[in-house]
């Protein structure tokens, strides 16, 4: 019998559709979509896969999810896995799981990944490195905790993602800033850290019911908040081709003792962690969730095959082929200079000439385009090579030549 699924996704967006698109290319599987949009916004060849949809008006609301997850499993004749990959969705969707009793991460768990203070917590009592934290219901506790690590610190919500609404604070007035900006409660407190130096990378790993059967990694250039507190900044990121080398021997150690101690079962997760400067490492945090920043694209180029398939695949039937990676390969995300709408791109005939040989993806910035705030920038491409090295030097010759003007 094909094994019925529901996937919940609010939007769609470019990255969401491919994940979709995977779902509803699984073997033996029938698929049902959540989502805010009506099923007419999906290109007509995912649409035509689907066997149903269900339209909510919040799809991050539990209730709304159970509902919508009630009526299509009375449609489709049951429901045997229920799948998001964005990060505001994994808890909701583990309350869901607990409550009509589906199979797969449930509400603890899902909490261990979402709630960042309660994650570094566990992992510091677990021998897991990590910066030290503090959660701050008023300025007091801010300052108490600031002060006795030095600044800087880390300033960010207890429930976020990536480098979004993150602050690096680097002394006690421009905590008092932040502090009227944000106004922290015992409803609302916020996260501060210690602020780590060093080479920020990710440790992506795919797990089946809690063996960790293969991972993958990647290096920032630079950390993603050092590229948002500089607009000019085109940040770009390199998937080495030798992730056995020794030099990760450090993270590997503490990597699988992370994901244990949070409760990682089946799934592809995201983790972020430092290299100081000393050697060591430091776990920064971890997502049950696959990653995003199109990294999931580039495991796919450095490896020769569909990851977003693969991650379906994953998901639904809990089969996982490792692959062989044969390449390295970068991605640089353009960043637009200046105000206003992307005006133009300068340097693309030039890095065509000298660098187009290596590039297997991109997608650019269009005249018109509003700006992104993001450190992903307003489009990015892909480079990839047999060797590490050559991939490195190409990124760090693109984002040179390559410049989004606004204006």
């Amino acid at each position: 019998m094909p094994r019925n699924v529901v996937f919940v996704a609010p939007f769609f967006i470019e990255t969401t559709m491919r994940f979709i698109n995977a779902v509803a290319s699984v073997e033996d599987s029938r698929l049902g979509l959540i989502s805010q949009e009506p099923l007419e916004r999906l290109p007509t060849e995912i649409a035509g896969r689907l066997t149903a949809h269900w339209q909510v008006d919040d799809a991050l609301d539990p209730n709304q999810i159970g509902f919508a997850v009630e009526s299509l499993r009375a449609r489709m004749g049951g429901v045997e896995r229920l799948l998001a990959v964005l990060e505001h969705l994994q808890v909701p969707l583990a309350e869901v799981r607990e409550s009509l009793r589906i199979e797969g991460m449930g509400v603890e768990a899902a909490q261990n990944f979402r709630d960042k203070s309660r994650m570094k917590t566990m992992l510091h009592q677990a021998g897991v490195p990590c910066a030290r934290h503090a959660l701050a219901t008023d300025g007091a506790e801010a300052h108490q905790f600031a002060e006795m690590v030095g600044y800087p610190v880390v300033v960010k919500p207890p429930a976020g993602s990536g480098a979004r609404d993150t602050f690096r604070v680097e002394s006690a007035q421009a905590l008092d800033q932040i502090l009227r900006l944000i106004s922290p409660s015992t409803a609302r407190p916020f996260l501060l850290e210690e602020f780590m130096t060093g080479a920020e990378h990710s440790f992506d790993t795919v797990s089946i019911r809690g063996e960790h059967i293969w991972h993958s990694l990647t290096r920032y250039y630079p950390t993603p908040l050092e590229v948002m507190e500089n607009q000019w900044i085109q940040w770009c990121v390199l998937l080495p081709r030798e992730i056995e080398h020794p030099g990760f021997d450090g993270i590997r150690q503490v990597a699988g003792r992370a994901l244990d101690t949070l409760g990682m079962g089946t799934g592809l997760s995201h983790m972020e962690w430092f290299r100081r400067s000393d050697g060591t490492v430091a776990v920064s945090e971890v997502g049950a969730r696959p990653p995003g920043a199109q990294i999931t694209t580039l495991i796919g180029h450095a490896h020769g095959f569909d990851m977003y398939r693969a991650w379906a695949r994953l998901m639904v039937h809990e089969r996982f082929d490792v692959p062989t990676r044969d390449y390295a390969a970068g991605i640089a995300y353009l960043r637009g200079q200046g105000a206003g709408r992307v005006r133009a791109i300068h340097g693309l005939e030039r890095a065509q000439a000298e660098l187009g040989a290596l590039v297997v993806e991109a997608r650019l910035p269009r005249p018109g385009q509003t700006p992104s705030m993001s450190y992903e920038g307003d489009g990015f491409v892909i480079l990839r090579h047999h060797e590490t090295r050559v991939v490195e030097e190409a990124l760090r010759r693109l984002v040179t030549l390559i410049r989004v003007e606004l204006g």
